[in-house]
């Protein structure tokens, strides 16, 4: 093992640190979920009733991570990466000795805040400081949280509000906030942008709402209660606003949200391409574990085991990641994890009560394994051709996409259930239990969405990311 240099054991430090922290944020909000029918005991108010609650975590991150990058480098990175942690850690307190519904959505909308700030300013400090020579390990070290906590968030959420109470869900961030703070300020130096780039404020209120439109509306539709007109209304506006923002930041010297990046090639492919391949994706952790409980009839218990399969594939890939990227680069990486993933979720269309548990044990596997490879890789190959005065920019516009991603990937498998329901039940006939007809189609429908991006990576330069996956340092 080559032995690590000052610089580089402080870049894995700082790496080991925002991984940590990311895993709070990603954990917090995947656990929340299970606890909502005690939650709501606790209120005295119905499951429902703590929709907005949820909704104004989401909001907030919508509103405050494209500012996130512009506070960073005007107030520092340190002051800032410690200061979200510390809102995170209080709003956590807030939510655990809330006692209704309002004090929680208020605690919630501060949590947004704090992790809006915390998860691209992370980012940023780690690509800051690591060389292009080690990146892969870096970004791979803080990609893990993303790719674990959505698949062991529920059944721990389940656990800690079986054993304890709902409350503790929130309270045990406390210690991990107070140990990350400690070391925010023994490795963090406070770097900004010397430049003292003006606020631009007509970007911020664009992006905002467009981000709120989209985001929220795809949380509506993935409610089957709701209707889809006003969903999809507030999805279509923010796409037009989307518009307007991109047009306005062509225009401004020094736009909130950098779209010139996407003339980056290997950047663009991430935004773009990536986009595409995790809504597919990321419908699948929505839609399997209502199958294995409603298509399957097993308890939630036994569905979060078999679910944990697919995090021991996340896990098992975690450390293949590096040398496969290595060995084959970027575009070979891409085509392979993007299509074993989408089979995988064309796979799970067939998995079936009455079929061997095997056959459902290595789907599930394989499709938490490409998750894994896929999502390191994009995470990587983001900022492979971005120079470090850009990484900033480059970190907001990534984080806005891939937050956006995970809710519209929900969505999707909800819409992609509800059409097949439709047409299953006779085009609109009497409601019914879903089925798993109903739920194979929807995983076919997932599994097509993943395959229709396979294009954007074929278009990828053969020696896309070549520095990088040689081991030399482009950044000299």
């Amino acid at each position: 093992m080559t032995k690590l240099n000052a610089h580089d054991r402080r870049a894995h430090h700082l790496a080991l640190l925002v991984a940590a922290t990311f895993f709070m944020e990603y954990l917090d909000t995947t656990v929340v979920a299970t606890a909502l029918p005690q939650m709501a005991t606790s209120f005295h108010v119905g499951p429902n009733d703590l929709s907005f609650g949820m909704a104004a975590y989401m909001l907030a991150l919508a509103v405050f991570i494209p500012v996130s990058g512009w506070i960073a480098d005007r107030f520092g990175a340190r002051t800032v990466f410690g200061g979200a942690i510390g809102v995170f850690t209080i709003a956590s307190i807030l939510c655990g000795l809330s006692n209704g519904v309002e004090t929680f959505t208020g605690a919630r909308l501060l949590q947004g805040i704090g992790g809006a700030m915390m998860v691209p300013v992370g980012r940023m400090i780690v690509v800051r400081n690591t060389d292009k020579s080690r990146l892969m390990q870096a970004i791979s070290t803080i990609t893990w949280p993303a790719i674990f906590a959505p698949v062991v968030g529920p059944p721990l959420g389940g656990f800690i509000t079986d054993v304890a109470s709902w409350r503790w869900i929130f309270l045990l961030n406390v210690p991990f906030g107070i140990a990350a703070i400690v070391c925010v300020i023994m490795l963090v130096k406070n770097e900004r942008d010397p430049a003292h780039r003006g606020l631009d404020v007509v970007g911020f209120v664009l992006s905002g709402a467009s981000l709120i439109c989209l985001m929220y509306g795809t949380e509506l539709a993935s409610r089957e209660s709701t209707g889809l007109a006003w969903p999809l209304a507030l999805m279509a506006a923010g796409l037009l606003v989307g518009v307007v923002s991109f047009r306005h930041a062509r225009h401004h010297a020094h736009p909130l949200i950098d779209y010139a990046l996407l003339k980056v090639p290997t950047f663009s492919v991430t935004v773009v391409s990536g986009t595409l391949s995790r809504i597919g994706i990321n419908a699948v952790p929505y839609l399997m574990p209502l199958m294995f409980q409603i298509g399957f009839g097993l308890s939630a218990f036994n569905s979060g085991l078999l679910l944990l399969v697919s995090a021991i594939g996340n896990f098992g890939m975690k450390a293949l990641t590096t040398p496969i990227m290595q060995r084959f680069g970027f575009r070979p990486t891409c085509l392979i994890s993007v299509g074993g993933a989408g089979i995988a979720t064309l796979a799970c269309g067939w998995m079936d009560p009455g079929v061997l548990l095997i056959w459902t044990l290595v789907v599930v596997f394989v499709y938490g394994a490409m998750r894994s490879l896929l999502f390191s890789t994009l995470a990587t190959l983001a900022y492979v051709d971005i120079e470090k005065p850009r990484m900033g920019a480059a970190s907001t516009l990534w984080s806005a996409a891939q937050q956006m991603t995970i809710g519209m990937g929900i969505a999707f498998g909800a819409l992609a259930l509800r059409g097949a329901t439709w047409f299953h039940n006779g085009h609109g006939g009497p409601a019914h239990p879903h089925t798993v007809v109903e739920f194979r189609w929807a995983f076919v429908v997932c599994g097509i969405l993943t395959l229709l991006s396979l294009p954007g990576y074929l278009r990828m330069a053969r020696n896309a990311g070549h520095a990088v996956t040689r081991g030399t340092d482009a950044a000299k």
